[in-house]
């Protein structure tokens, strides 16, 4: 359960001011004037500090709480402009879309690769395959997984196959996240980036009904997962 002790207003409030960000396509201004719309009078930094803190809280649950997941992955990086540099969103979702995990990346080498299939592994399981574009590093992360297998005496390795056509269905789920992004022009830190972003994804998740709460809206299971 997420503690929102020490908070100047309700619960509610703030996870619904929360949720409202990484859903739609706002900017902490608009979201300022919807609050006050509300009668909630709020200023957009105190927003800011809200989806920082909360969201990070909130995917946590997430990794815990969504539905099992296939084990053939597709995996792919979308960029992410911070502070004005590029950055770079690691993502991987199952073969019907379902959403694995993700990690925000300041580099796209092998380091980085290895990192996210390990983090991707550790809260979902070894897949059967991994779909992948034509990148080295991804292709060499995966490499190194096989190795960790092969040192523990698995009888299988994961199946890293680079076939474009077939990971069409992941640039086509990065489109969600972009859209979401692109009012907030340029994240100011690499942590603010990586703490939205992880809100942005919960909010996917939950629009792609990957916590088995029918009958729920969305902002009501993003406050389910809050506790």
């Amino acid at each position: 359960m997420i503690s929102f002790k020490g908070a100047h207003f309700p619960k509610s409030v703030i996870l619904y001011a929360v949720y409202f960000y990484v859903r739609f396509a706002v900017s902490y201004r608009d979201l300022e004037e919807i609050m006050n719309e509300c009668g909630v009078d709020v200023d957009h930094a105190t927003l800011n500090r809200w989806v920082e803190k909360y969201s990070v809280a909130v995917a946590g649950e997430a990794r815990c709480q969504k539905a099992s997941t296939g084990r053939s992955w597709r995996m792919d990086e979308t960029y992410i402009k911070v502070k004005g540099q590029w950055t770079y969103l690691y993502r991987a979702i199952d073969k019907y879309g379902n959403t694995l995990d993700f990690m925000l990346s300041e580099r796209r080498d092998e380091a980085a690769a290895t990192a996210f299939f390990a983090k991707v592994i550790a809260s979902n399981g070894w897949p059967d395959k991994v779909f992948i574009d034509k990148s080295g590093s991804n292709a060499v992360g995966l490499f190194n997984m096989n190795c960790l297998l092969v040192m523990h005496n698995w009888c299988w390795l994961i199946e890293i196959l680079q076939v474009k056509y077939l990971n069409n269905i992941i640039e086509q789920d990065h489109r969600f996240i972009k859209k979401i992004t692109r009012p907030m022009q340029t994240f100011k830190s690499f942590n603010s980036a990586a703490s939205t972003l992880a809100g942005i994804e919960v909010a996917h998740m939950i629009r792609k009904g990957q916590f088995d709460r029918p009958g729920l809206s969305g902002f009501e299971q993003f406050a389910e997962l809050a506790g």
